[in-house]
């Protein structure tokens, strides 16, 4: 078993390092000197017994072992502002922080509203909202970066230590803009889509595998199609005629400037969830999930 001290400064500035990716980089930003920062790296090498580092005419990289105790490192800083932020927020919340990984379009359509309603009842609360692909929201909370997931489903946690609740089922639809309508009324099946112009989720989305799975069971060949990433884009491209946009349908239901075009197949739904790790939640993060998404969290 060992028995020593541990210098925590040499792991600092091993963790210094990684984050900047050079020596020169961390003596700018930590206002130190170079040959400080490699004589820490060296010593720690000597403790560790182990190279941590390769040294190259680019610069640095991690070794096998400097990967793995940089995973290590990273969690244990996570642990510690985790600690730091639970030490900080009061019960009355006057301080503290909340951090949203979630989709764009889920923001806008879906959740805007809730995040306004509590900056305004807890002002002090410094709130951020990460958005991305479900991959990297999963990287960003296991980094503890973000506190809590809002995404469709599935969310694959990878093992990850992360309760997922279903918060609501959404329809998928295909949209136009009302005053084109006209132009598209007579479409009653997906097969009448083949050639009209579309705006689709892009290749690759859940959303549109399953659109495309639809497509092949009803013998469904488009010939005109703009993939476009987000939905705010969609609805700009169907505001602008270049087609029929297919996205949540709920988001445009009670606007007056669309119209839903319903065809007689049934079209796909999404579950939209969020996750969390009980662990690393703090006061500010357990109170919003609790107010604005109606959870209990035990």
């Amino acid at each position: 078993m060992l028995d020593r001290n541990i210098n925590l400064n040499l792991y600092k500035v091993f963790y210094d390092v990684c984050k900047y990716g050079s020596f020169s980089k961390t003596a700018e930003f930590t206002y130190t000197t170079q040959s400080a920062i490699s004589k820490s790296i060296k010593k720690l090498e000597e403790e560790l017994e182990t190279q941590l580092f390769y040294r190259n005419s680019n610069g640095i990289e991690l070794t096998d072992k400097g990967r793995e105790l940089f995973y290590y490192i990273e969690q244990a800083y996570a642990n510690l502002l985790t600690a730091e932020r639970n030490l900080l927020e009061t019960e009355n919340l006057e301080r503290g922080t909340l951090n949203v990984g979630l989709p764009s379009h889920i923001a806008t359509f879906f959740f805007f509203d809730k995040i306004i309603d509590f900056h305004s009842k807890y002002p002090n609360i410094e709130i951020t909202l990460i958005s991305g692909s479900t991959g990297q929201l999963l990287e960003l909370i296991d980094k503890h970066k973000i506190d809590i997931i809002i995404d469709t489903a599935p969310i694959n946690t990878n093992n990850m230590d992360l309760e997922v609740i279903n918060l609501l089922t959404v329809n998928y639809g295909f949209v136009c803009n009302k005053k084109n309508y006209d132009k598209y009324k007579n479409i009653k099946s997906v097969k009448d889509l083949e050639n009209v112009p579309l705006v689709l989720p892009t290749n690759g989305t859940t959303n549109r595998k399953k659109l495309d799975e639809l497509f092949i069971k009803n013998n469904v060949k488009p010939k005109k199609i703009i993939n476009i990433h987000t939905s705010e884009v969609i609805l700009n491209a169907v505001n602008h005629d270049l087609g029929i946009g297919y996205l949540i349908s709920d988001i445009v239901k009670n606007d007056d400037n669309y119209k839903i075009i319903n065809v007689e197949e049934k079209l796909p739904t999404a579950d939209i969830v969020f996750a969390y790790n009980k662990k690393y939640l703090t006061t500010a993060p357990i109170r919003f999930i609790k107010e604005y998404i109606n959870f209990e969290i035990k």
